[in-house]
């Protein structure tokens, strides 16, 4: 997107002018969906491919691509972060802090939003409010907007701001919703919903419809956003894989937000547990893992011979058996299942499957990931594989096998908080020496606002709250957190609240959750740790950058003038001047990826700026596992007092022979740690689940933009549900020869037998350029067996 123009009101003629000349003038009005003029120039627009090449040629054009569509990815949370009720506000400040929501919009009626006892709006909002649909706003929700460009309305939305998906108005309320005391979902999870910061303003900006987000829509928010006057922006928003920093409109847009001031908090996404999987890459975003708290919701059930499962799943009310085998669409017969539970091994999508349910008094499924509860519009409970064999067993051994599912009950979560299954992972698959996701946050059986009209597990329940886990609701606590350090700081940049978040975030022991032995993928899985609230209002040092900053990162990450301009909108060019290294953006963590049992030797510079007024000496303290050597110079610095700054210098030395190896660098004054994580990634690793010959396709193409290491994929056999012995036969191509030392692979045949999971290897032959599988498999149990095939593949680049 471009600057700003001198005067927005001629942005409309201007591009209309610019579209004449491709479509003509009798196309070019009804061409244009959307002009962005408030806080950068730009238009989504109708073209064919070769017309948009034509604009792209233009002079003055920054950029032209593709609108992409976005997916949507508290009354305990609060207290088990340690920021209680009766937490220290300036809550003058707070009331005049506006909390940006882009969402699915927001329920104005909902309790959590109640404007008695608030002010007018803060004389520096110049937002507005959409009143279709009889939507008003308050003192609390002080602006509302949506966005639906180039497309009709979706069947089951409602036009303008109001939310009835429940998402948009849970996320709000997590941020910044005022005190609810009696708050619960039927008894469950009792207590005062509240959010991050209670007394701040919300405007809401409607940009996810039951089609998803699209990319036209998040930037037309980001436009008026900025414009608005927003001081931060909640956007549990991202797409479905990432991409290059200069065509993702939540980049491009968040980066005219920081220029402004305004921190964007991001979610991960909810593609996990597998590496590469998070599409918030940004250095300039927040970006926020998801993890678990103590307190847990579990489910009892008692199956007809005494036997009981405790199970994690939210039963909302207090049923003979039918078997399926797995809980998948149609893959049941509907006549039998009049008033019975049904028992079937977890599927992809589970929630299709109970469409197929109608009668069906509950069910019973399996499933590998158990770290968060989820609710269906049946009694349903989640048992792992050895209470599912426990309950086959029964129902073989009986005529008329009976079961009890009770309504869900609320325990201690005493491992918490441990990032959980879903929360996507690094490393950065757009810069790979930048980790992320950044920080972890409460998002799972998060209790908020939710709207009386949206269905609770997948059916209306008329209810003011609700129950859902997601790195959508660990966003918006991120989003409270840094808004409430904001209200104590309020000239600090959006990378100093960062910087304050991530260097005093809770990261334990080795003993602890927190970590590489509950979660094996380390920082990758939880960034630098657990936020923590009340420290990061007073961290001592901070890593400060600003646009300038970004600039040169990118400059030097082989972006040219050209693709700089596209992000940043300006005359940003890349000299030899204007170019960074990744290891020098002054970044709260340090990253690294190389080649592995290879001795590297790499340094970082960074600078630290003291944001405490009286004159303060840290020592650095380093803390690094056998094979790795890192020194600190200077490794005393002496501040002067507010503002002051210092730089210094972080040697890496050494070899690694794992995927992922940790360290930390520690400043302390003896009253505050500031601490960064360090991270040494293998760069020959590629991670990929292997279902179909259409996904092999895709993930190797992926990987050749990614790595360019050339496989190519030549055949398999299809994967699915075999009754008979059957051979796989799967081969890969290297347009390079291999060298075998520097290939491992191994592949893996899955498969559930009663619901045990049974893993065999393959017979493997390496011939320089090609890999061959030869896999067989003999299911001899009276399921059938559903296959998948796993492959980790170690190459040299």
């Amino acid at each position: 997107m471009g600057r700003k123009l001198e005067d927005p009101d001629s942005a409309h003629l201007h591009h209309r002018a610019m579209l004449e000349q491709v479509v003509g003038s009798t196309f070019a009005p009804e061409s244009v969906l959307h002009t962005y003029k408030r806080s950068f120039n730009g238009f989504a627009v109708k073209l064919t491919e070769e017309e948009a090449e034509k604009i792209a040629s233009m002079e003055g054009v920054v950029s032209v691509f593709l609108n992409e569509m976005n997916e949507l990815h508290t009354t305990r949370s609060w207290d088990f972060l340690g920021f209680p009720l009766t937490v220290p506000r300036r809550s003058q400040v707070e009331s005049n802090i506006v909390v940006g929501v882009l969402d699915t919009g927001i329920w104005p009626e909902s309790p959590s939003f109640d404007d008695e006892g608030f002010s007018p709006p803060p004389p520096k909002w110049k937002g507005t409010c959409e009143t279709s649909n009889n939507f008003r706003c308050n003192r609390k929700i002080i602006g509302a907007r949506s966005y639906h460009i180039g497309r009709p309305i979706s069947p089951g939305d409602v036009n303008g701001p109001r939310d009835t998906n429940g998402h948009g108005t849970h996320t709000a309320s997590t941020a910044a919703g005022g005190l609810v005391s009696q708050a619960n979902l039927y008894g469950l999870g009792l207590g005062t919903a509240r959010g991050g910061v209670p007394l701040a303003r919300i405007a809401a900006y409607k940009v996810c419809w039951n089609d998803g987000c699209s990319d036209a829509d998040i930037l037309a928010a980001y436009d008026d956003a900025i414009a608005d006057g927003v001081d931060i922006i909640s956007l549990s928003v991202g797409g479905a894989n990432p991409r290059h920093y200069f065509v993702d409109a939540i980049a491009i847009g968040s980066f005219h937000a920081v220029e402004r001031g305004i921190l964007t908090s991001n979610s991960a996404g909810n593609g996990g547990p597998n590496f590469f999987t998070t599409a918030s890459l940004s250095p300039w975003l927040l970006s926020v893992a998801a993890s678990t708290m103590d307190r847990k919701f579990v489910t009892q059930v008692q199956i007809g011979n005494g036997q009981s499962f405790q199970v994690i799943l939210l039963i909302l009310f207090s049923f003979i058996l039918f078997h399926s085998a797995f809980c998948t669409d149609n893959s049941v017969n509907p006549k039998l299942l009049k008033g019975k539970i049904v028992v079937c091994e977890a599927s992809f999508g589970p929630h299709e499957f109970f469409k197929s349910l109608d009668g069906a008094a509950g069910v019973l499924m399996t499933s590998n990931t158990r770290d968060y509860a989820d609710s269906y519009p049946l009694p349903s409970s989640v048992l792992d594989p050895n209470d599912l064999l426990a309950t086959l067993r029964y129902i073989y051994s009986i005529r008329s096998p009976g079961a009890t599912i009770f309504k869900s009950t609320t325990i201690l979560n005493a491992s918490a908080p441990v990032v959980v299954s879903f929360s996507s992972r690094g490393p950065n698959r757009a810069t790979k020496d930048v980790i992320k996701p950044d920080i972890s946050g409460p998002g799972v059986e998060i209790l908020a606002a939710w709207p009386s009209v949206a269905p609770v597990g997948g059916i209306r329940r008329n209810t003011l709250f609700n129950i859902i886990s997601g790195t959508s609701m660990s966003c918006p606590h991120i989003t409270g957190i840094a808004t409430y350090v904001k209200t104590y700081n309020p000239t600090w940049s959006p990378a100093a609240i960062k910087s304050a978040l991530m260097t005093t975030a809770n990261y334990f022991t080795l003993t602890s959750p927190m970590n590489a032995r509950f979660n094996p993928q380390a920082e990758f899985a939880y960034g630098s740790g657990h936020v923590n609230p009340l420290k990061a209002v007073r961290p001592g040092l901070v890593y400060d950058a600003n646009e300038s900053d970004y600039v040169k990162f990118l400059c030097g990450q082989g972006y040219n003038t050209e693709a700089v301009r596209r992000i940043t909108g300006d005359y940003s060019a890349c000299t030899p001047g204007n170019t960074g290294r990744v290891w020098d953006l002054n970044y709260p963590s340090f990253g690294l990826s190389v080649s592995p049992s290879k001795t590297f030797n790499q340094y970082f510079n960074r600078t630290l700026t003291s944001v405490a007024p009286q004159a303060s000496t840290y020592r650095a303290m380093i803390s690094a596992p056998q094979g790795l050597t890192i020194s600190v110079n200077p490794n005393v610095l002496s501040f002067n007092g507010l503002g002051d700054r210092k730089s210094f210098t972080l040697t890496v030395r050494g070899s690694i022979k794992g995927f992922v190896v940790s360290a930390s660098l520690v400043w302390s004054d003896g009253v505050h740690s500031v601490r960064s994580p360090i991270t040494i990634t293998s760069k020959v690793v590629a991670a990929f689940e292997i279902m179909d010959e259409k996904m092999i396709h895709v993930f190797i193409e992926d990987l050749q933009d990614m790595h360019q290491h050339g496989l190519r994929f030549e055949s398999a056999k299809s994967l699915g549900t075999w009754w008979d012995r059957e051979r796989i036969r799967l081969i890969m191509i290297s347009p390079q020869p291999f060298a075998e030392k520097s290939l491992i692979c191994v592949l893996y045949l899955a498969y559930s037998q009663a619901s045990q999971l049974f893993w065999r290897s393959a017979d493997i032959q390496i011939d320089k350029m090609s890999i061959l599988f030869v896999m067989a498999a003999s299911p001899q149990e009276i399921f059938p067996m559903f296959f998948n095939f796993f492959c980790k593949l170690r190459l040299e680049l």
